[in-house]
């Protein structure tokens, strides 16, 4: 799946990515690199953040219900708000 002019998939590499308007509702980004991306207010209900780099990402204001985020790397990240 394309969003923003990014490729959205397993693994993908979205390192400071502008995702911000994206509708990743139930997206597959196990293992994806988000490093520093911005996710600010994102529908990332039910996706699959599972083993995803979040580290430094901006998730404020994100629905994050039901998306899986185990052994998912947050540290640093941004989740003021966040459901």
């Amino acid at each position: 799946m394309e969003v923003n002019g990014y490729e959205i998939c397993e693994g993908a590499d979205l390192r400071g990515a502008d995702l911000h308007g994206a509708n990743l509702r139930g997206a597959d980004l196990r293992g994806a690199d988000l490093h520093g991306a911005n996710l600010h207010g994102e529908n990332l209900r039910g996706a699959d953040l599972r083993g995803a780099d979040l580290r430094g990402a901006h998730l404020r204001g994100a629905d994050l219900r039901r998306a899986n985020l185990l052994v998912a790397d947050l540290c640093r990240a941004n989740l003021c708000g966040a459901n």
